[in-house]
């Protein structure tokens, strides 16, 4: 498989909020990269290159973005090896917690060991080389249905429509990455999105709202997504969560993620809604800790 060059490097600085970020909000999809490539290597069927965005560099954009808590993806380019993720979990148990990718054959033994770790998810990746694919599903969902964990579906939600008969079978909670990850151009109305709205509403599943600089056509502030966000909001307030997808990888333009945690204030207009989005709804997809007092 060609390797794409060499990822951006993502901004040190980032834009001031536009709102009151809420205690205790989380950043609900991020990456890490070690600097040590020897120790930690790439995997070889990988679809790009990242720059190194270690564990500091992390919880700096985290601090700076008025995030207090997060949640670390493991990159599809680690494969799986979660080794890194893990370590960065660890030196955080309070603040961090962590989705993962495994093989269909991984033993209860490390499931275990992620758990402990803070891992709470496991990803699935149809679109990015050196992913673990759907065709894993099943098995996975069955080894993590005790554990309170639920999967990440990396897909375009237009593959949705002739999925849902499959996918509607699993029996763990299901998060869809990056609002479907479909061109928002194609409307609100494509067969794909209206099954994304129709799982979220009728089956329990969740999205993320993030990757707006992915699906829009349009530069910053993506206003095309306005609509797209809102509808998936209007589905299931209660089942969305966002994330900044720092460090942004394989774009062509670097987004800022403090814009990008501004997209709520015009997506999500109301303070109480964006505090679910923020806080309640992370909380209880990720098992943080409960706050003294708050029901989440």
């Amino acid at each position: 498989m060609k390797i794409e060059s060499s990822c951006l490097t993502p901004p040190k600085t980032f834009r001031p909020a536009t709102y009151e970020v809420p205690q205790y909000a989380s950043d609900t999809h991020a990456h890490v990269v070690a600097a040590n490539e020897s120790a930690y290597p790439l995997v070889v069927n990988r679809s790009y290159t990242p720059v190194p965005t270690p564990e500091t560099d992390y919880l700096a954009m985290l601090d700076a973005t008025g995030m207090d808590r997060g949640v670390l993806v493991q990159i599809s380019v680690y494969g799986t090896d979660n080794r890194y993720m893990l370590e960065v979990l660890r030196r955080h148990p309070d603040r961090l917690r962590g989705v993962g990718v495994v093989s269909p054959d991984v033993s209860e033994r490390e499931l275990t060991a992620m758990h402990e770790a803070g891992v709470r998810g496991l990803r699935l990746n149809v679109l990015y080389g050196g992913g673990v694919g759907l065709d894993a599903a099943q098995t996975l969902a069955a080894k993590i249905a005790d554990m309170g964990w639920h999967l990440q579906l990396l897909l375009d939600a237009r593959q949705l429509p002739e999925l849902m008969p499959r996918l509607q079978m699993l029996t763990v909670p299901i998060v869809v990455d990056h609002m479907g990850h479909m061109p928002v151009a194609l409307g609100t109305q494509h067969p794909g999105f209206q099954a994304l709205r129709h799982l979220l509403r009728e089956h329990g599943w969740w999205t993320k709202l993030s990757g707006a600089y992915r699906i829009s056509e349009l530069p910053a502030p993506y206003d095309d997504v306005t609509p797209w966000a809102q509808a998936l909001v209007d589905a299931a307030p209660d089942r969305v969560v966002w994330g900044s997808d720092w460090p942004h990888v394989a774009v062509a333009q670097m987004p800022d993620a403090g814009g990008l945690r501004n997209l709520l204030a015009t997506w999500v207009p109301d303070a109480a809604q964006r505090h679910r989005i923020l806080v309640d709804n992370p909380a209880r997809l990720y098992g943080f800790p409960k706050i003294e007092g708050n029901a989440s």
